[in-house]
């Protein structure tokens, strides 16, 4: 268990005398241990962290898009145990590669690298370097080019990104040059690594670790992306749709060093062009699409995300995941109930302890069995965890639910037989998925709605859903909106807030050892909470100009009818019964698209939409649910949900504005 405290850190663990004479009892890095072997299964913390060897080196990536007739250089600050390299013994590699670590911070507390007056690391943010030096590991961090203290420029999950940290990787790996300074001929080799290496990072670093995965580097044993993107397309757009109202340049420039902006306007113009803000696909997008290349992908994947992640949304989720697991790629995944937030601040101890054991089993070879347990962990209620053997679980079928007539306009059925006749609604921009559902039982103009009797047996929703819509607009523009919403009471992770489902203590909890100058003890968190009568469980967008090709939007011509499948989030959620679930279609979904130029009326033929909805047991499980005698519906009245925080003027993918 971690140690408590308000006001103190721990003392190191060890002197580095009694560090080396205990990492004699240490078996080899490189030792591995089968399934029933009686090999070690699990490191300990024998090295000193007081006492280990902080240093730098600066990686030559073979590009220059700095444009300075030099190759570009990232800089590479390193914190390892310096008994394993006294006696000869080489560790493998935990690293993250950041554009944040000067500009930003990471974590909850928003640390930056420190360095003492030879320009050694002294502050390696967040727990990894305190927790596994001691274990025997290494610890990376690795500034992006253009950012801190590395050459050429940042250029938004493109080459540059991507590339100089594979650079990283190849240099562990005995494969690239690095060099003791920026600008020296001193060459730095990686004698201390056997060049296994674990990439690990939250949002746009667990980017760069699909995206460093998905060039297929060898080395790369494994990677824990976090809140991650997995084509950064879909991080601007969904099929055409705009998601924010700026493009990769300005995040360019956000993160760029002093140095990058006066020398990178290049590489800016070349991110304006390539990021029209018409939504179409661009050769821009192709190159910084990673689940294209999932075939290449030879590391495995922990891959961790907020079910309410309305920053890096969960589309990155589905598509990366499928697109891994038909390439047969081993991988887990932690589902949370949060927005954008690190497992560290949702579910610390536990978080640490898998983390710890997933890192000794791929990159130690620790036959610890991490690998024969439930692929997936999911957060049913705050801060309560089911897991599930697969994801999604075996016996889930594609279940397509069809939308019907009601008694009123706009609050129509929602079940398996296929409905007739047409419903309407008017784009209203000043609305968004919480008014829809809130009036969901009301007839509103902005919106139409289709429910479920109130179940008579739980209904779980396990993967990604479509919704295929048939309308035709009064206007030549129009974005359209589909949300699935579980209607009842609740008590939620209230991700709307803006700590987007947890409250920061002031309590410090510590993991690992610590210095003066890098503390092993970080704030303590805890669940909050909101208590509702509906939640949000999937969503999708669509520009419905891109009713021919998800990839090319054209003018719409008023009057005619199109049709168009909107791809809507993964998820893993458990209607349950007395509950209802609805189908939600509507226009500009406020603060989390952009409207069209125009407020077009929509008509929906019923008859040519539906949802497909990924159900545990398939359509005889909605068959059961919505089968017998159930409760009363609820009477038509506001329902409450979430309050929608204010939209910053711009995102980045870590969070804040």
């Amino acid at each position: 268990m971690p140690k408590r405290t308000r006001f103190t850190i721990w003392r190191p663990l060890a002197t580095a005398a009694a560090a080396a004479l205990m990492a004699m009892l240490l078996v080899p890095t490189t030792a591995q241990a089968g399934p029933g072997a009686s090999g070690p299964r699990e490191s300990t913390p024998v090295y000193s962290y007081d006492n280990a060897v902080r240093e730098a080196v600066w990686v030559d990536t073979g590009l220059d898009l700095d444009r300075d007739g030099k190759h570009d250089r990232v800089a590479v600050d390193i914190v390892r145990p310096r008994e394993a390299a006294a006696q000869g013994r080489k560790v493998p590699v935990i690293m993250d590669a950041s554009p944040y670590y000067s500009c930003c911070g990471r974590g909850n507390e928003s640390q930056k690298k420190t360095y003492d007056a030879d320009g050694e690391v002294v502050q390696m943010p967040l727990f990894y370097d305190n927790y596994f030096v001691p274990r025997g590991y290494a610890v990376v961090g690795v500034d992006l080019a253009g950012t801190n203290r590395s050459d050429g420029c940042v250029d938004v999950g493109g080459r540059s990104d991507i590339l100089s940290a594979k650079a990283v990787v190849d240099w562990l790996n005995g494969r690239g040059k690095a060099y003791t300074t920026r600008t020296g001929a001193t060459k730095a080799k990686a004698t201390w690594t056997n060049g296994r290496t674990g990439m690990i990072g939250k949002s746009w670093d667990g980017t760069i670790a699909n995206g460093v995965a998905a060039t297929g580097v060898e080395g790369l044993k494994t990677i824990v992306p976090i809140s991650a993107i997995s084509s950064w397309y879909d991080y601007y757009f969904q099929q055409g749709a705009p998601l924010y109202d700026s493009g990769p340049d300005w995040l360019s420039d956000y993160v760029d060093s002093p140095d990058a902006r006066a020398k990178c306007a290049a590489v800016q113009q070349t991110l304006v062009d390539g990021a029209p803000r018409t939504g179409d696909w661009t050769p821009l997008w192709t190159e910084r699409d990673y689940v294209k290349d999932a075939r290449k992908v030879k590391a495995s994947v922990f891959l961790i995300h907020g079910m309410q992640d309305l920053n890096v949304r969960m589309k990155h989720v589905g598509q990366w995941w499928d697109a891994l697991a038909k390439n047969g790629v081993e991988r887990k995944i932690w589902l949370s109930q949060t927005g954008h937030v690190d497992p560290f601040d949702f579910r610390r101890a536990d978080w640490v302890k898998t983390l710890h054991r997933w890192f000794d089993h791929e990159l130690l070879g620790y036959d610890n069995g991490i690998d024969r347990e439930p692929t997936a962990d999911i957060e049913r209620h705050p801060d309560q965890w089911v897991t599930s053997q697969a994801w999604p679980p075996r016996g889930t079928g594609t279940t397509t639910l069809r939308p019907a007539k009601g008694a009123e306009a706009g609050v129509g059925t929602l079940g398996l037989n296929k409905g007739k006749g047409t419903e309407t609604f008017t784009d209203d921009p000043q609305h968004s998925e919480t008014d829809w559902a809130a009036h969901i039982d009301r007839a509103t103009p902005d919106k139409a709605g289709f429910v479920t009797k109130p179940l008579t047996r739980d209904l779980r929703l396990s993967g990604s859903s479509e919704v295929t819509v048939t309308a035709t607009p009064s206007t030549s523009t129009a974005h359209l909106s589909a949300v699935l919403v579980d209607l009842g009471p609740d008590t939620i992770r209230d991700y709307a807030a803006s700590g987007e489902g947890i409250s920061t203590l002031t309590d410090r909890t510590c993991w690992g050892a610590s210095t003066s100058g890098d503390s092993a003890c970080f704030k303590e968190t805890k669940a909050k909470t909101a208590d509702v009568d509906y939640t949000v469980v999937s969503r999708g967008w669509a520009d419905l100009g891109n009713h021919a090709s998800d990839r090319k939007g054209v003018p719409l011509t008023p009057g005619k009818a199109y049709t168009i499948t909107l791809d809507l989030a993964a998820t893993d959620h458990v209607v349950p019964a007395g509950h209802r679930l609805a189908l939600i279609v509507a226009g500009t979904d406020k603060d989390l698209i952009d409207p069209p130029s125009t407020k077009p009326t929509l008509t929906l033929d019923l008859s040519r939409t539906n949802a497909r909805v990924p159900l545990v047991g398939g359509a005889p499980a909605f068959a059961r649910a919505t089968a017998g005698t159930p409760t009363a519906t609820p009477e038509a009245k506001r329902l409450d949900g979430v309050t929608s925080a204010p939209r910053p003027v711009h995102r980045i993918p870590e969070g804040g504005q």
